[in-house]
């Protein structure tokens, strides 16, 4: 599936053989994800991790195809320059990828969730399960083993006392077993409490009570990036002993670096990691993910290396394909790439199928959409039960409200709560609110003990619609359940308040959530409130919120500058020093942002009229 010949002709002439050392450009962005910024894609080989499920085996890994495959594919990308460069920079820049987004977000190619696509779902939601619904394509829904007294008591432990706890529990002669910790570790990583995780990891070295291995080190370093940032963890692989200072450590600090979307950092370390070790898939797959979100034309690059080297592509990377032409609206050259993976042999998997069918439904075509879908269903909905999460939404934004009441009549049978909250999304999105209430209702009902996760579904329902005082009141309902706020409430509400024209409100809210240490608020709440004070021409208040984006590690991305020069061009005021300051934060402007720019210098005075002032 290979067919990307042409493009890569230029790159060997540069040097690519060096690696991707000359690959150096560019924006970065987000999720996020997705991976607990695994992004998606985590190997078996992993599973020794103390917190293993965090690595839960993918079909994506699987290798898929032959070489041959990758000359007509690297065509189709060196020849992303068919469509205008605004349009396509437009397209990558603002869609939200759907390996971690919901449907929703990628049917909004202006929405300011963009850049939060680096995240995981584990990353994003603050509850539940660390996979998504695709994850086990077919997988039953096995009931939740109940929680073990060592991880309820760290669970409810402070984080201040956490370390009091464990040595009181080792105090008392409990034993303390392996597959505990990981069932600890993974209960932490799901509810988000990642500053709890970490004390527990450091103990657990410190102490010696397990013996640690790569895996383990390499979840110490994702950890640290989480709390501390990539600095931190870059300090601590120093300290790791150098025989578990392996491949697996570096690429879970490459698959973060991808997550912040730090294009020269992530360049950088694929570097160090080609010089020390044999270039794998999965590196290869997190600079074309890396590049999906950036500057697609430099995909070629990436997949003539792998040629060169002879790495056979994975599920995952004709997923990343798949998507990079989705998002920019070539569905024609997405359906290349579709045929490529059949002449090789490949059918479509089951996540695959998915996003054809959102992205089917992002352009319009309502029959290709519905076909796929039909397909994902099978003969019988009811034998398919992992499939009626993902058609909820998708229906839903066919219009097909009678597919969206036959999916949710068959889920209402044995209620889950995914497909609870796919059904808020979906009558969300078809306005009808009192259904979505309802589904929210009925999901309260089965639910021991709701999360913040759950009353943000609706929440992002009513902040959608602007209705203020039911969003509000929703607020007010969890706060009395005593659920834990974190960052998809903050968002929720965050756009709630800016939705209702409170902006002011929404920025305090944000102030409130940045000092919060158990964790950091979404890209995407910044730039809610950023695209306020830019639509209104603040550039004071825009600034503000843009050096808080910069303190949070956002601004390494093309797209909070965009939305800050979009606050001067409404003021009609020029933007003096704005490409030093890019640059300064090794952001290569596009070309939808070189022509904003350029409406900025307009309003430059000449040093005479500065003078005449």
């Amino acid at each position: 599936m290979w067919a990307f010949r042409r493009a890569s002709i230029h790159i060997r002439n540069r040097g690519l053989n060096s690696g991707i050392a000359r690959i150096r450009c560019v924006k970065s962005d987000t999720a996020i994800c997705y991976s607990e910024n695994y992004n998606t894609e985590i190997v078996e080989s992993h599973r020794n991790l103390l917190d293993a499920s965090v690595y839960s085996t993918r079909s994506f890994n699987a290798s898929a195809s032959s070489s041959n495959s990758y000359m007509n594919v690297r065509t189709l990308f060196s020849k992303a320059g068919a469509k205008s460069r605004v349009e396509q920079d437009d397209d990558l820049e603002d869609a939200f990828s759907e390996l971690e987004a919901p449907l929703g977000a990628v049917r909004k190619a202006a929405s300011a969730d963009d850049v939060d696509d680096l995240m995981s779902e584990s990353d994003l939601y603050e509850g539940e399960s660390v996979t998504t619904e695709g994850d086990a394509e077919k997988k039953s829904f096995p009931k939740t083993k109940a929680d073990s007294a060592f991880t309820k008591a760290v669970l409810g432990a402070p984080i201040v006392s956490v370390v009091k706890v464990l040595d009181q529990w080792v105090k008392e002669g409990n034993e303390l077993t392996k597959p505990e910790v990981s069932s600890t570790m993974v209960n932490l990583r799901k509810r988000r409490m990642f500053v709890k995780a970490l004390k527990m990891s450091e103990w657990l070295e410190q102490t010696k009570l397990l013996e640690f291995n790569e895996s383990n080190y390499a979840s110490r370093v994702d950890l640290i990036v989480k709390v501390h940032g990539i600095p931190k963890a870059e300090e601590y692989i120093k300290r790791i002993p150098e025989s578990f200072r392996g491949e697996i450590v570096y690429r879970t600090l490459l698959a973060n670096c991808v997550s912040t979307g730090n294009v020269k950092k992530s360049e950088d370390l694929f570097n160090k990691m080609k010089s020390l070790f044999p270039i794998t898939c999965f590196s290869c797959n997190q600079l074309l993910l890396l590049y999906k979100r950036t500057d697609n034309k430099k995909i070629s690059d990436v997949l003539s290396l792998m040629e060169k080297e002879n790495i056979k592509p994975s599920y995952f990377t004709y997923h990343v394909l798949i998507s990079a032409k989705g998002l920019s609206n070539d569905i024609s050259g997405m359906e290349k790439i579709v045929e490529k993976m059949k002449t090789e042999g490949v059918e479509p998997n089951t996540i695959i199928q998915v996003s054809l069918a959102r992205y089917y439904a992002v352009a319009g075509l309502k029959d290709k959409a519905e076909a796929i879908c039909k397909e994902i269903e099978g003969e019988d909905i009811t034998k398919n039960r992992w499939a009626c999460g993902v058609l909820l939404p998708i229906y839903a934004s066919l219009r097909m409200e009678d597919e969206v009441e036959r999916i949710w009549k068959v889920c209402q049978s044995d209620l889950r709560t995914k497909e609870c909250l796919a059904a808020i999304e979906a009558w969300g999105q078809l306005k009808r609110i009192e259904d979505a209430e309802s589904a929210f209702d009925k999901m309260m009902k089965i639910l021991k003990k709701p999360t913040s996760k759950h009353f943000a579904a609706l929440i992002k329902i009513y902040a959608d619609h602007k209705m203020l005082d039911k969003g509000k009141g929703l607020v007010k309902r969890m706060s009395e359940s005593g659920c834990s706020v974190g960052p998809l409430t903050w968002d929720a509400l965050v756009k709630l308040y800016v939705g209702a024209g409170e902006v002011e409100k929404a920025d305090l809210i944000l102030e409130k959530a940045v000092k919060q240490k158990s964790a950091k608020p979404l890209c995407s709440s910044f730039l809610t409130i950023l695209d306020e004070y830019a639509n209104r021409g603040d550039i004071h208040n825009a600034e503000k919120i843009f050096v808080k984006i910069r303190e949070a590690g956002f601004a390494s991305r093309v797209r909070p500058y965009r939305s800050l020069l979009y606050a001067y061009i409404n003021a009609k005021a020029p933007s003096y020093g704005f490409r030093e300051r890019m640059k300064g934060d090794n952001v290569v402007p596009n070309a939808a942002l070189v022509g904003l720019l350029a409406r900025t210098d307009a309003f430059r005075k000449s040093p005479l009229d500065e003078l005449l002032e």
